[in-house]
């Protein structure tokens, strides 16, 4: 028997649902409503960490992604002001492939989406864009959308400029990730496509007003505020044209990821949002999709869906509350204001940049937090789980 699943968002997260889902159990309906008229190209780059990749290459992935991905050759960490070298890793992408088996990539967040959106249709998942979902019916369950259409389901799954300055053209020539760190800022930045794009993303204080979450930023305030920082960032911030803010948001994750009825479900930001400072968004949503996916594969009728909603929050909920306290800590270690600690943080970076010990103060680098996330694989704990194995039998 089947189950008919609608997942609302074309995000990664719905998107790595839909995908999991199909290829562990191609008979599982599923049907994908997006309210955008079609994807388009947001939130420019993003890293895919081995975590992840080893999840695009069980999706038969990897290989189509490959040719637009950057695997970074160099991770340097420089001083905010005047732009003196912390520490560097040479061939830092090769010892990520070599340790975790799966490659780090950097690349543009539309083309992994694309990617995997090309895959889930290949899959037979259907899609409906431009498709605003204005109510959901719990008990049902289904979705009515603003056209006045209502979709019935079994269950509900919530996902929801040239370079042209010589020094900098060379510096990008080699893939790279290059971070700067400041007091109460930082700044990252890393080609994609090819070198044909830098993506910049700065972490500033927070001040878009109440209830705004996204606006057009200001250039002028962009440079005011990195006015002191590394000659290199602030040349290529003068060739930025156009800059957007987003927020932030602090919240804690939901209590439970799923009604008692278990006719909707969360993932991803939708029920644990993930600050960017460890880079695990994207990827612990594609963490989710693949649990979902592997657990929903063994649904024969509605009355399985409560025990799978169960074991999947059991199963995730631990490592999305670490990797959000980890990329908590994260913040607070870039973000130090001069002084002492600051001092100490450098010193410490500096020292062991080569052979960084267990406590490193950047936990990309630190072995014991950089196995935590990058060795993890999903498929691996949901079939060791042990209620899980009662269900997968």
């Amino acid at each position: 028997m089947s189950l008919n699943i609608i997942i609302v968002g074309a995000g990664l997260g719905g998107l790595a649902t839909a995908i999991s889902v199909k290829q562990e159990k191609p008979d599982h309906q599923v049907q994908v409503i997006e309210s955008a008229p079609a994807l388009a190209e947001v939130g420019a780059g993003l890293q895919v960490t081995p975590n992840a990749t080893r999840l695009l290459k069980r999706w038969g992935l990897l290989h189509s992604l490959e040719k637009l991905a950057s695997s970074p050759k160099e991770f340097t960490i420089h001083r905010y002001s005047d732009g003196a070298l912390i520490g560097k890793r040479d061939n830092f992408g090769e010892e990520m492939l070599a340790k975790y088996k799966s490659p780090f990539w950097d690349m543009h967040r539309a083309d992994l989406q694309i990617g995997m959106y090309e895959r889930a249709k290949e899959l037979g998942v259907e899609f409906k864009f431009g498709a605003l979902v204005t109510s959901t019916e719990l008990e049902t369950p289904s979705v009515t959308l603003s056209n006045g259409d209502r979709i019935d389901g079994d269950l509900i799954i919530a996902a929801d400029d040239e370079i042209k300055d010589r020094e900098l053209r060379h510096y990008f020539e080699t893939p790279r990730v290059v971070l700067w760190a400041g007091p109460d800022c930082h700044a990252i930045c890393y080609p994609l496509k090819g070198g044909s794009l830098i993506n910049i993303v700065l972490l500033v204080p927070d001040t878009l007003p109440e209830g705004v979450a996204r606006a057009a930023g200001d250039l002028d305030e962009m440079l005011e505020i990195f006015r002191d920082w590394d000659p290199r960032l602030r040349s290529l911030l003068s060739m930025v044209p156009k800059v957007d803010k987003w927020k932030l948001m602090h919240l804690n994750e939901l209590q439970y990821w799923s009604n008692p009825e278990a006719t909707i479900a969360f993932l991803g930001d939708a029920c644990h949002p993930m600050l960017p400072y460890l880079a695990q968004g994207a990827g612990s949503s594609l963490e989710d999709g693949a649990a979902l996916g592997v657990l929903l594969s063994t649904a024969n009728r509605r009355q399985d869906l409560p025990e799978i909603l169960k074991l999947y929050e059991q199963l995730r909920k631990p490592r999305s509350s670490a990797l959000q306290e980890r990329s908590k800590v994260q913040r607070h270690i870039n973000h130090l204001p001069n002084g002492p600690e600051q001092r100490a943080r450098d010193t410490l970076l500096k020292q062991q940049f080569d052979e960084p010990l267990p406590g490193y103060p950047f936990y990309w680098l630190d072995p014991t937090q950089q196995s935590f996330v990058y060795s993890y694989d999903v498929y691996e704990e949901v079939s060791l789980a042990p209620n899980a194995r009662c269900i997968l039998r």
